[in-house]
């Protein structure tokens, strides 16, 4: 059977019916070699690092080393500039492309992905970038799907599941984190909680940490010990702790956006040099203030037990926000994940210091706004409350505190919501998608189907299929209800929860999805 006759109408339709036990145990398949990959990964990265701030230290001590070091960093940025010219999907965390060939906007060389992460990542940590493991740990993950599909001659309606495990997988595997892998798939990527992803999402993200887990060990990344539940009588600064939160989330979006406007308009600089800015920073940030060289997750360690005065907080936030915009705005492969959330962290403690000067706060509960403030910020930045809530909680290893992080996230979300912030990756996904680099084109004699939730108080609640004008190019072939499956005729009422199955070509699929999506999803106001 040819690779057309695969993705027919008929093919496509009776793998949808029975593929579902299937796509399960393919993605406890991927989560394994995702999970041995992304591992694989994270060791590189942690040797990378502890080589970069050994190589500072050297050239503390002898500073003849240091202008051969900045030459090294040179020609070290470069060689990342040229990696990401002949592969620009390499550039950045790798999250905003997953979502892209997920939404069959953006394709993707699994291979070519996976080398170029691997070697400019290596590189960048080498150096001291304040980058992060788990968006490149996302997009491997994803391109580890992709390739087990293309490889095994999987068929489309499989490949894009495959890519979620992965990328759910390299979550997982990244930070000890499988249920945020498998609520980051959901909220973040498809934005619906869909039955299939979730249940072939959460077998890849357990399989995953259990790798991780057997190489890493049970460990959560911040192992913070002895931390008593914050009275409900303090709530009141957990509030304005969200609102701050929420506030300087938005100002991170928009330094991210700025950077990468400021480096796009140096038109004299060639877009392989220009790594080379960051890679030099990181040059001077090593030799005068090395705790922020990396993802910076010591840094969230040491502010549970050390205390710094409030100035020394201040100069260190500013320098690794200030870092990070540089590194992340240059274009080199790594996530802003982790420095997120150290940023979160600086500003929990800083908020807490004065809380305690200013107005009594128990000093005791400092560490708390650590840990609900790193969830906050993700919120605000990322626009995705459910996954910031769950990720933190799985990295501290304490599930004593889901209202207290609720409630900071949510506010945080309320915040950015209201001050019309958006996601920051669905913009980092336009500013890509405006480039034109690799722009997904579909077969039209290929058939994928796509599914779409119909959300309580949306334009097609309540009605009945023939008096919806569907986009062009689609067909509605199911109604998922619960556990039962309804084939649909023109009486079939669409209900609140109801998950639509249509089909269409390949190469309308993500107009069609976009227009059900948001039919699906906006609100029928009389």
């Amino acid at each position: 059977m040819d690779r057309l006759s695969k993705n027919s109408t008929t093919n496509i339709l009776s793998n949808w019916y029975d593929f579902r036990l299937k796509i399960i145990i393919e993605g406890m398949i991927v989560g394994v070699i995702a999970g041995i990959v992304v591992v694989f990964y994270r060791y590189l990265l942690e040797k990378a690092l502890q080589f970069s701030k050994h190589m500072y230290v050297l050239q503390l001590r002898n500073y003849w080393m240091i202008p051969i070091w900045l030459i090294a960093l040179i020609v070290s940025g470069w060689i990342v500039g040229i990696l990401v010219k002949k592969e620009p999907m390499i550039s950045g965390s790798g999250i905003p492309q997953v979502e892209g060939v997920v939404l069959r906007k953006l394709q993707m060389n699994w291979w070519k992905v996976i080398l170029g992460k691997f070697a400019g990542g290596l590189l960048c940590i080498c150096a001291g970038l304040s980058l992060g493991r788990e968006g490149p740990s996302i997009q491997i993950g994803a391109a580890t799907g992709q390739g087990f599909s293309r490889l095994f001659k999987r068929i489309k309606l499989e490949e894009k599941f495959l890519i979620t495990c992965g990328a759910s997988a390299g979550l997982a595997a990244a930070f000890n984190a499988p249920f945020a892998g498998v609520i980051f798939a959901l909220e973040e990527m498809h934005k619906n909680f869909s039955p299939v992803v979730m249940t072939s999402a959460l077998a890849a993200s357990l399989t995953a940490d259990f790798v991780s887990k057997e190489f890493f060990g049970m460990t959560p990344v911040f192992d913070f010990k002895h931390i008593s539940a914050i009275p409900l009588n303090n709530y009141l600064f957990l509030l304005v702790l969200g609102v701050v939160v929420g506030l300087l989330g938005i100002v991170f979006n928009k330094t991210i956006f700025l950077t990468q406007n400021i480096y796009a308009k140096q038109k004299w600089l060639p877009s392989e040099a220009k790594p080379i800015i960051a890679f030099l920073a990181a040059g001077i940030v090593g030799l005068t203030m090395p705790e922020v060289l990396g993802g910076g997750s010591d840094i969230v360690i040491s502010l549970s037990t050390v205390s710094f005065p409030l100035i020394t907080l201040l100069l260190i936030l500013v320098v690794k926000f200030l870092f990070t915009m540089i590194s992340y705005g240059s274009s080199a492969p790594g996530g802003i994940f982790m420095p997120l959330l150290v940023i979160g962290a600086l500003i929990g403690v800083i908020y807490g210091n004065i809380s305690n000067f200013m107005l009594g706060f128990n000093q005791t509960y400092i560490p708390n706004l650590i840990i609900f403030a790193m969830a906050g910020y993700f919120a605000a930045t990322v626009k995705a409350p459910i996954t910031g809530c769950i990720l933190i909680t799985e990295m501290t290893g304490s599930f004593s505190h889901l209202l207290s992080i609720g409630l900071v996230c949510l506010t945080a979300y309320i915040v950015a919501d209201v001050l019309n912030s958006r996601p920051i990756y669905e913009v980092l996904l336009e500013r890509i998608l405006n480039k034109e680099n690799n722009i997904f084109i579909g077969k039209k004699d290929t058939k994928v189907i796509i599914e779409t939730a119909i959300s309580m108080g949306s334009l097609l609640e309540g009605k009945k299929i023939k008096e919806v004008e569907w986009p062009a190019h689609c067909l509605i072939v199911g109604v998922k209800r619960g556990g039962v499956e309804l084939i649909p005729n023109g009486d079939t009422k669409l209900l609140t929860g109801d998950y639509l199955i249509v089909l269409s070509n390949e190469n309308y699929a993500s107009e069609v999805r976009e227009c059900l999506s948001e039919a699906g999803e906006k609100f029928n106001i009389p």
